[in-house]
């Protein structure tokens, strides 16, 4: 058996440590553009709305 999992890797001098990279992702965020939003014929009345506010912590 294989262990797929993270590893934690501790960094001297940091406060925190790091986890290992998962195979077949990337630690580049996803721009609004590229989120998979369905077409406006598949969206419900109140999915517009959804996509325009931001949660209170940004």
């Amino acid at each position: 058996m294989t262990d797929e999992r993270q590893r934690i890797v501790h960094v001297a001098g940091s406060r925190r440590a790091r986890l290992t990279p998962v195979e077949g992702t990337t630690s580049e965020p996803h721009s609004r553009d590229e989120r998979s939003t369905p077409p406006a014929e598949e969206r419900g009345p109140n999915d517009d709305r959804m996509l325009r506010e931001v949660p209170p912590h940004y």
